[in-house]
């Protein structure tokens, strides 16, 4: 059963999911079901023996597919506390047949292939009726808490805007109101600028440490121009996009020579068929490691009160992975 219930003291909407208990929880490599199906094996998701992407509904979906069978809400809804079928396609996407892989093992010619596929994503969710917005991300490692170790990212196309982006929107029209200038491409400009925080840079990318970091090795990527989503994305944007990808990943392993666990989200225009001028692309990693050994835990001040403590200062985790390989010095 899934749906949404709204919390009027955040004044945002959660979801409820009880039949994602049951889901596949880390199962031995020769159960997994995101591999190829093997003759007299154990049976999978996937037909084919190989395949350069796959993207296919979750079979645990937080949200229900409009026009699918919807239960009757668990409660009664009432003023203060509205109960809605939680409406909208939850997708899987699979980066390669090899179970052992890892994105940053990914050919950057087959990053850039796999950006094609959420650009196709991104445009497809984005005209369902119902949906408001495409989130594309990916959690990778046992510290995140997957439950499957075969490469993959999912795609949430939600039938309202989330409570984070939200707010990132009410900033954008603040900041726009004052300035009259765009808030992200600000940001660009102010991290060129002082430059301490710059991780890698090419012709249309921007990756930094942010000086609002909450985790030690946070990384955001940007567009360097003012691109609202990749339904404006090119040939170049995508190609760019791969490379500094590619870069990012291959410096977040080489720190500290192990493969860095992350949520990797993708931030872009609401689908809602309005105009968002502000909105300006981005990917943003949160790795919850603090060193090599230690985890960034989201103790009774993050979770309680909101605020997080970050235990380093963002000039000097830039630095480490600024001259972590590959280690090219940025130049604009």
């Amino acid at each position: 059963m899934s749906e949404m219930r709204w919390n009027p003291v955040l004044r945002e909407w959660l979801v409820t999911a009880t039949h994602r208990q049951d889901r596949t929880f880390l199962p031995p490599a020769g159960f997994c079901p995101l591999c190829p199906t093997i003759e007299g094996g154990f049976p999978t998701e996937i037909e084919r023996d190989h395949f350069e992407f796959v993207v296919f509904e979750n079979k645990f979906p937080s949200l229900a597919r409009a026009g699918s069978a919807v239960s009757e809400p668990s409660v009664l809804t009432s003023e203060l506390y509205p109960v809605e079928p939680s409406r909208g396609v939850c997708e899987v996407v699979l980066y390669s047949a090899d179970h052992r892989l890892t994105l940053t093992e990914l050919p950057e010619e087959k990053i850039c292939q796999l950006i094609k596929v959420w650009r196709d994503r991104y445009i497809d969710l984005g005209k369902r009726p119902e949906v408001e917005y495409v989130f594309i991300f990916e959690n990778k490692g046992e510290a995140i808490g997957v439950t499957i170790h075969h490469p993959h990212g999912q795609i949430y196309a939600f039938p309202f805007i989330p409570p984070k982006v939200v707010r990132e929107m009410d900033s954008e029209a603040a900041h726009y109101a004052q300035t009259k200038r765009c808030l992200h491409c600000d940001i660009v400009a102010e991290e060129l600028k002082q430059s301490t925080r710059v991780v890698a840079i090419n012709e249309q990318y921007l990756a930094f440490v942010p000086f609002y970091a909450r985790y030690p090795y946070e990384v955001h990527i940007y567009a360097r121009d003012h691109v609202s989503s990749m339904a404006d994305f090119d040939g170049q944007l995508e190609e760019n996009l791969a490379s500094i990808l590619k870069t990012v990943l291959l410096k977040y392993d080489n720190l500290w020579d192990l493969s860095m666990p992350y949520m990797m989200v993708m931030h872009q225009a609401p689908t809602d068929g309005k105009t968002h001028p502000g909105s300006h692309f981005h990917i943003e990693f949160y790795p919850p490691l603090r060193t090599k050994e230690k985890l960034k835990y989201l103790a009774g001040c993050e979770s309680g009160a909101g605020t997080f403590v970050n235990d380093t200062l963002p000039e000097d985790k830039a630095h480490e992975l600024r001259v972590a390989k590959p280690n090219t010095e940025p130049s604009r």
